[in-house]
């Protein structure tokens, strides 16, 4: 099937979307893109919400499909979903080329889903700032766009809790000051975002904060506190993380468990070898998952 004919397809409300049909929007030329630009707006508006939701679920499961092309023109799309949508579909993409139109969009576009999803995705690119894989003018207008995001007191809460977690990679005093202060305000969801970026910083300074929050009252602060424990492979955790295969909140357990596979050591795979004879099926599902991580490291050949 042509391109035109897709397209054709797509336009047509009667049609049903089928979701294997959409490797026609894969691997565009430029003259395929803008023969895709003219016809997009003519597709229906929950179409086109329905088209880019599945485009990225696709590219989860085929790594061969490469749907950039068609995800970099939804950034200029009309409906906000659609926006918003897009720039999830292109968070996992490193190409430089993103940047200043997520940029653009964090501090001009008129939907807060939009901003908090471009805030988020520019947090690849202040990792790679941080490991020195950036050239420091596109580091700079990275750092300075979720900077100002964060600052902007009049700004959604979600579009600063995300600049926040984006840009947590950056190891300078200014994003420590932003962690503590989000940290220690009233309000849940930055305290949520804060032992996030705890995480994601791999700042060892926040270790005693997030065992401490791995007994927090509230689950949330618990289930992201054992991830940070994770991302930090902390194995002052470990003894911690074993507890909470028996927490009270389903996603805690799961949780644990997993993180007890990446931080690994012999405590951890004989509590995960544990599970495996108790607990629900997803806590058994994510032992079997974490201890064949811990295998896979021990043996990388095994695989």
């Amino acid at each position: 099937m042509s391109l035109q004919d897709y397209l054709e397809e797509l336009k047509d409300p009667q049609k049903p979307l089928v979701t294997s049909k959409l490797v026609n929007l894969s691997d565009l030329t430029p003259e395929e893109a803008a023969e895709f630009d003219s016809e997009w707006p003519d597709v229906d508006v929950e179409r086109r919400r329905q088209i880019v939701s599945r485009l990225d679920d696709l590219v989860e499961d085929n790594l061969d499909l490469d749907f950039d092309a068609v995800l970099r023109l939804c950034l200029a799309d009309p409906d906000g979903v659609v926006r918003a949508r897009a720039v999830g579909g292109l968070e996992a993409s490193d190409d430089r080329q993103l940047i200043e139109p997520l940029v653009d969009l964090l501090r001009d576009d008129e939907d807060s889903a939009v901003r908090a999803a471009a805030a988020g995705a520019l947090g690849k690119f202040a990792l790679l700032a941080e490991l020195g894989k950036l050239p420091e003018s596109d580091a700079a207008l990275v750092e300075e766009a979720l900077l100002a995001a964060f600052d902007a007191e009049g700004e959604d809460l979600e579009v600063r809790c995300r600049a926040l977690e984006a840009i947590s990679p950056l190891e300078k005093t200014r994003v420590e000051d932003m962690i503590r202060q989000a940290y220690r305000s009233d309000c849940l969801d930055f305290q949520i975002s804060a032992v996030y970026a705890m995480g994601r910083s791999c700042h060892p300074g926040w270790l005693p904060v997030l065992l401490k929050e791995l007994h927090s009252p509230n689950p949330q602060l618990r289930y992201e506190a054992v991830r940070a424990c994770a991302e930090q492979e902390a194995e002052e955790a470990v003894h911690h993380l074993v507890d909470l295969m028996r927490d009270d909140d389903a996603e805690v357990q799961t949780s644990a468990v997993l993180a007890l596979g990446e931080i690994g050591g012999d405590e951890a795979k004989e509590a995960l070898a544990e599970c495996l004879e108790s607990g629900s099926e997803a806590v058994r599902k994510a032992a079997r998952e974490a201890l064949d991580e811990m295998g896979f490291w021990e043996d990388p050949s095994a695989l």
